[in-house]
């Protein structure tokens, strides 16, 4: 059984070494945003391998509650972007 739901896209992601990134696109079928009190992407991990699917990635949960587009734990802006601040991948679309 297949769950359709509207989420986010993920619009871009700078991570190129995570295994669900290909060519700065994500593939995951839902990322988790927010690690503590830093819009971390929790989904992130280095592989030397890469996904080959090729579905857009939504946002399935943030955990960083103040976050203006943070509703109920859900993200609620249209897209977001995943990039780097320093070495780790964060919302870029976080807004506090």
């Amino acid at each position: 059984m297949i769950i359709a739901t509207d989420m986010p896209e993920v619009s871009r992601c700078a991570a190129t070494e995570c295994t669900y990134n290909t060519d700065s696109s994500c593939h995951a079928r839902a990322i988790t945003i927010g690690h503590g009190t830093d819009p971390d992407c929790d989904t992130y991990f280095s592989n030397s391998l890469h996904t080959k699917r090729e579905r857009i990635a939504g946002v399935g949960a943030c955990k960083i509650s103040d976050c203006t587009h943070n509703e109920d734990f859900e993200c609620a802006a249209e897209k977001i972007e995943l990039g780097y601040s320093g070495d780790t991948v964060n919302c870029l679309t976080y807004a506090h």
